[in-house]
């Protein structure tokens, strides 16, 4: 049997396998409160030995910001995050091929237990996201998007 085409093209070194996401994506989707946008972008900073992520969530009037570093630590690659709400978080780089052969995932440890952000490839250039919650039988998913490609490369 033939080995599976892979999608995303990752870069060199411990930051290129986070290569597929460089640019600025935008997701809409509905939730329980309405609509909500949001909008992220990926970028290479301090000579490229980081990549920064500027996240914008757009539900109704609200706003909310994310902003997080992903860099090498300890020999591992790992990200600190930190929010307009006041919240952080940090964790490195693990596994998800119960997703995708080519998820992109990390876990943290957070106040009500370990959690984990996927990232994988989906149709057309697009990328899906998702936040789970460990429990006992596995992972409980409480929030998916899919992410295309912005049109511009600002973020409202």
């Amino acid at each position: 049997m033939a080995a599976k085409k892979t999608i995303w093209k990752k870069g060199r070194g411990k930051l290129g396998v986070l290569s597929p996401l460089l640019g600025t994506y935008v997701a809409v989707s509905e939730s329980p409160v309405g609509a909500v946008k949001c909008t992220r972008t990926f970028t290479e900073i301090l000579a490229g030995k980081y990549i920064e992520l500027k996240a914008i969530w757009e539900i109704g009037a609200a706003k909310f910001e994310e902003m997080a570093i992903f860099g090498a630590f300890e020999g591992e690659l790992s990200f600190w995050s930190f929010t307009s709400d006041g919240k952080k978080s940090s964790g490195k780089i693990s596994e998800a091929a119960d997703v995708h052969p080519e998820a992109i995932c990390f876990e943290a440890t957070m106040p009500a237990g370990i959690a984990r952000m996927i990232y994988w490839p989906s149709e057309n250039g697009a990328f899906c996201w998702a936040v789970e919650s460990k429990v006992k039988n596995g992972w409980n998913r409480f929030v998916m998007h899919t992410y295309h490609k912005s049109l511009t490369a600002s973020h409202g």
